[in-house]
């Protein structure tokens, strides 16, 4: 198949950033009209003998999974995105190398989304998330369509992971993978292989495909990047600008939400993508996290738009809080995973807000007359300064015996202000 760009994920490390927190985000782009629902699930248990239903199989499942926050497409078990009661927070990426096979690869295993899904229901760190979805690529590997409505579209998977205190890149060749410890200031990671020669990790089996597949002599350096890039499917572009808009925004050591969002928003780069992007796949979902290692003292915060193009949708706050039983109610869609067949193209899969925002699309990019878009920004700025100046005076408990609604609330309230706004 002809390769679709989508998707650009990137994280700041504490150091860079203007409170010490470390800093995630996403923009997932996805097949033209397909809906992405923000879902919230609370921890399960499981009998010993219980198989988990992921997108297209099932799999062993464990003792109890964490509370989760996720973007997911709506027609699928897996996310795109998402995080979890720890702080832990991943996105994947659709990557190509030589290797990749239409027949192979086309047969049902588990999707690089069911595995940021595992990763994050399984996981307390970074680390721990890590070795959860190399150990499943492993045993299960990962294949089949990545589309309800693109039956050709396939790929292998990218992730970046990150807690708050470290975080991780990943990158696959079928069932083998290897790994980056991020350094520095940050890290970005885009439909290109981007790990060369400094690997932290790397799967028993790796060099041997290489070999075996005589992409290696077994003698010369070992670049992964180098090695496995399928220089036909290797546009580098938005990775590029990723790097640069992380590098400009991180001189000052002064990285923030808003800075991060002003990224996913940009159209120059296609970082971003407007629904009407025939050519490529449109922006579906954006996530901004910032991740706190003090949860007692101060929350981690995670924003998502649920609504496509991220330049004119509202980025609105999760917190997780004991008392949190559902994201929003208009956000997740009646006709979703596993309520409706994956193969019925026909159903209306569109939640609420989804519906609202594109009602409401076509004004909010009106060239002729800007106000609405200023305004709607305007919301989310406020919404975001009035966050902080409440998790700053203490405004915060982490107490289920809190009378307090307001951290509980806090997504539902703000889909609820968008949506008074699209009246």
């Amino acid at each position: 198949m002809k390769p679709i760009n989508s998707c650009d994920t990137f994280v700041v490390l504490p150091t860079a950033t203007a409170n010490g927190q470390m800093i995630f985000g996403k923009n997932s782009d996805r097949p033209a009209g397909e809906v992405q629902e923000i879902v919230f699930n609370s921890r399960q248990r499981f009998e010993n003998d219980c198989k988990q239903k992921c997108t297209y199989i099932e799999i062993d499942s464990i003792p109890e999974t964490y509370s989760v926050i996720l973007s997911k497409p709506v027609w699928m078990w897996g996310a795109e995105m998402g995080s979890n009661e720890h702080g832990v927070c991943i996105g994947n990426e659709a990557i190509w190398n030589r290797l990749i096979n239409d027949e192979k690869d086309l047969n049902k295993k588990l999707l690089g989304m069911d595995l940021v899904r595992l990763g994050l229901e399984r996981s307390r760190t970074a680390l721990e998330a890590m070795d959860v979805i190399t150990k499943l690529l492993k045993d299960y590997g990962q294949g089949g369509p990545c589309s309800n409505t693109q039956m050709d579209f396939f790929y292998h998977n990218g992730f970046l992971i990150a807690d708050p205190n470290e975080a991780w890149i990943i990158e696959t060749v079928d069932s083998e993978y290897v790994a980056e410890k991020v350094s520095g200031k940050y890290r970005n990671i885009s439909n290109c292989l981007s790990i060369g020669t400094k690997i932290d990790r790397i799967s028993d089996g790796m060099k041997q495909l290489a070999i075996d597949s005589g992409l290696w002599n077994g003698n010369d350096e070992f670049d992964f990047a180098k090695i496995f890039t399928d220089n036909n499917h290797n546009d580098r572009t938005r990775y590029d600008a990723g790097k640069k808009f992380l590098d400009d925004y991180t001189k000052d050591n002064n990285f923030d939400i808003k800075k991060m969002m002003q990224i996913l928003r940009d159209k120059t780069s296609g970082i971003c993508r407007p629904c009407d992007d025939g050519m490529k796949n449109p922006t579906a979902s954006s996530q901004v996290s910032a991740l706190s290692s003090d949860l007692k003292q101060r929350p981690s915060v995670h924003w998502f738009t649920g609504t496509p193009d991220s330049e004119y949708s509202y980025y609105k706050p999760f917190i997780f809080h004991p008392k949190v039983r559902i994201a929003s109610e208009k956000t997740r869609s009646m006709n979703c995973f596993p309520n409706v067949s994956i193969d019925d193209t026909q159903v209306d899969r569109r939640h609420y807000l989804y519906r609202k925002h594109e009602e409401f699309y076509s004004r909010l990019r009106n060239v002729d007359d800007d106000n609405l878009h200023q305004t709607l920004r305007q919301i989310e700025n406020l919404c975001i300064d009035e966050l902080e100046q409440m998790l700053k005076s203490g405004g915060y408990n982490n107490s289920e015996n809190d009378e307090s609604n307001e951290i509980d609330n806090l997504f539902s309230d703000s889909v609820e202000s968008e949506l008074r706004f699209y009246r």
